[in-house]
């Protein structure tokens, strides 16, 4: 489902709009977003990126253009999350939204999760599988649970 209040930019691509769940966010242009993706209220998708299927993409995130995400990548926004609040169930104002910020030309990799408020910088790529926890330097390669960094791209370019 594809909501109303959703803003597409040009050349946005969605090739299976009913099985997409994307409402309140903005998808820039030439952007490609793949099968069974949800993308939040608030949350911002550049140009020219590349959304992988199973991917969730929650309220608070910000894409930068040219940013590649991979296949089940999950962000969160809350660092504490519950379900109840003194005993009653929570409800929006009792948490606080922590955005998290992926930088242009930067790399998510398959079943990454992403926690909130971190930064993920200019051509990162943040391996498979992942925990990023903190933030990722711009062109740092990181891996592992939690990342840690293993590389630099511009090094790699080079090879």
């Amino acid at each position: 489902m594809i909501s109303d209040d959703v803003v597409l930019g040009p050349d946005a691509r969605i090739p299976q709009p009913d099985l997409v769940n994307l409402y309140g966010c903005s998808i820039g242009a030439e952007t490609l977003v793949g099968a069974f993706v949800e993308i939040q209220r608030g949350a911002v998708v550049g140009a020219r990126c590349k959304v992988s299927s199973h991917s969730f993409i929650c309220e608070g995130v910000t894409l930068e253009d040219e940013v590649f995400i991979g296949h089940g990548v999950m962000f969160t926004n809350d660092a504490f999350p519950r379900s109840v609040l003194n005993g009653r169930p929570q409800v929006a104002g009792d948490w606080e939204l922590r955005g998290t910020l992926v930088c242009r030309g930067a790399s998510v990799g398959s079943g990454a999760t992403v926690l909130p408020g971190v930064r993920i910088g200019v051509e990162a790529m943040v391996g498979a599988g992942s925990v990023v926890v903190d933030d990722v330097a711009d062109y740092a390669i990181v891996r592992g649970v939690p990342a840690r960094v293993a590389g630099d791209v511009r090094q790699r370019a080079r090879e």
